[in-house]
């Protein structure tokens, strides 16, 4: 009874597994099932962070912080920013550019499981160590202890596979330019024959006293100019009209002048 008492986990311990380990699973299959990157991206970093936590509550805290800073906070926020950059959406082509690829992959799966679910079912524990026995010497020394000597192999083959996948995910990623890059003056032209905006676009401000982006310019009538403010800002409605405040100062710029010119002080 003693052993087996060893053995077991406390009431807070089974709970926090079954509740987490859900979350994990769910988070595994939506990365897999999710039909936009994005989303299967975040499915991701949830379970790397439920990975995180089981880490933590199990005394390994530098892997523990290393899952969160470095896998859930680095790699997988440059993977969101990689999948928002190249634009991978659902509308993407599904179909299959190696024949049969699906069936080995499910193949490959299944035989991965099949190899993992006979490798802890033949383990054994010979001897219980406790968390304080394996953070005797501290925690990272304990662990560099384990990687470089017992498990030395396969974190080599670990290691190179992560860089085949990142060369391969390079390769895949890599478009070829299949024609010559057009010069300044080819999109010139085009740009004539489709009637579009040909000179540069006016610049925002009034008169030089306004030069906020949120200002529109005004036009030789007074009226303002929509191309001097960004469509955001005109679709949001955050754009300042001070047509009249200009134009009252022009009429105050006028009557001073015409005063000045029926004194005499300058001429026409």
């Amino acid at each position: 009874m003693s052993s087996l008492a060893a053995y077991s986990t406390s009431t807070g311990e089974a709970v926090q597994f079954w509740v987490l380990g859900t979350v994990a699973v769910l988070g595994a299959l939506g990365t897999v099932l999710m039909r936009r990157a994005v989303h299967s991206a975040l499915s991701l970093a949830g379970t790397m962070i439920v990975l995180a936590v089981f880490y933590l509550a199990n005394g390994a805290y530098f892997l523990g912080i290393v899952q969160i800073v470095v896998y859930t906070g680095a790699i997988m926020m440059l993977f969101l920013f990689v999948v928002m950059l190249v634009g991978v959406t659902a509308a993407d082509s599904l179909k299959e550019t190696i024949k049969g690829q699906r069936w080995w992959a499910a193949a490959c799966g299944l035989g991965f499981g099949i190899l993992l679910a006979a490798g802890i079912g033949n383990a054994s524990l010979k001897e219980w160590s406790g968390l304080g026995q394996a953070n005797a010497g501290g925690n990272v020394e304990g662990l560099a202890a384990l990687i470089f000597t017992k498990y030395v192999f396969a974190f080599e083959v670990t290691g190179a596979l992560l860089i085949t996948a990142a060369v391969g995910a390079m390769v895949l990623t890599h478009r070829e330019r299949t024609e010559r890059a057009r010069t300044q003056r080819e999109l010139s032209e085009q740009r004539v024959r489709e009637g579009r905006h040909v000179p540069p676009l006016p610049a925002p401000g009034v008169y030089a006293r306004h030069n906020a982006v949120d200002i529109a310019g005004l036009l030789p009538d007074g009226t303002p100019s929509e191309l001097t403010v960004n469509k955001t800002l005109r679709a949001r409605g955050q754009i300042r009209d001070v047509s009249a405040e200009a134009l009252g100062e022009l009429k105050a710029i006028e009557q001073r002048a015409a005063e000045r010119l029926e004194r005499g002080e300058v001429t026409k």
